[in-house]
């Protein structure tokens, strides 16, 4: 896999994202790790998964500047998967474990509320769902997803203000379960999901199917009614000439930090 690497340590699978400096998720990353964790649930020989970062960035979300170049087809192709994503991991029997290494808005911030417990490192990191600014219609899926964790009030108004939190804050809402410092992070990770893998996997992937099962239900509705509201509100010169500004703000940081 050519946008993530994975290691295994016993029963253990990590898969750390490492695309460009800030994991910026394109339609490659998220067909590989659809691919992958499909492939992880159906291995006898893993017991659990921990998804992670690397050093100051867990991901960063969409990749803008690679989107904004996608014609019409291959837009509407990587919703789909994006969306598809987010039911794979939900659906997903084993523990899963975010070792949170760094920002992690919109996107990032998506595929660690996917997994089961959420480690992220101390320092001035982000983390949320900022789509509304952006300029992309937020899904119901996002919503019920969100919402799992932080409860139908607190999401709706957090992805309505496009609210991103500090590390601490993420802690006090309850977007992330748990705070080390960087040098342990991936040590705290491993312990959540080997204190996980220790107890009886059936009885253990069975309830968590049962207690996620209206949340997998609601990802697993036909959303092309959405979907066509979100192209066309991407495709619409507002939100073109917002992401230019927005991609030009990037590829400055970029030229920066090189």
């Amino acid at each position: 896999m050519s946008t993530f690497q994975t290691t295994i340590q016993g029963k253990l699978v990590v898969i750390t994202l490492d695309r460009g400096r800030s994991n910026a998720i394109n339609h490659q990353m998220v067909k590989e790790l659809a691919d992958c964790i499909k492939k992880l649930e159906n291995d006898d020989n893993v017991g659990g998964v921990i998804l992670t970062g690397k050093e100051g960035f867990f991901s960063s979300g969409i990749d803008l500047i690679e989107a904004y170049e996608y014609n019409e087809s291959q837009s509407r192709e990587f919703w789909i998967d994006f969306l598809a994503l987010q039911h794979i991991l939900t659906a997903f029997r084993k523990p899963l474990v975010a070792a949170i290494s760094g920002h992690s808005p919109a996107g990032g911030c998506i595929l660690a509320i996917c997994c089961d417990y959420r480690v992220m490192a101390t320092g001035k990191f982000i983390i949320g769902l900022n789509e509304i600014p952006v300029g992309i219609i937020v899904p119901d899926s996002v919503f019920n997803l969100y919402a799992f964790w932080l409860g139908q009030r607190k999401a709706y108004q957090y992805l309505m203000e496009g609210k991103l939190l500090q590390v601490d804050e993420a802690l006090e809402a309850g977007l992330i379960d748990e705070i080390s410092a960087p040098g342990g992070l991936m040590n705290a990770a491993i312990e959540k999901v080997t204190a996980y893998m220790k107890l009886n996997p059936v009885t253990w992937s069975q309830s968590k199917l049962n207690l996620r099962k209206e949340l997998i239900n609601k990802l697993k509705v036909d959303q092309t009614d959405t979907l066509n509201k979100m192209l066309e509100q991407w495709w619409a010169p507002a939100t073109r000439q917002g992401l230019q500004m927005m991609i030009q703000n990037l590829k400055s940081k970029n030229t920066a930090a090189n």
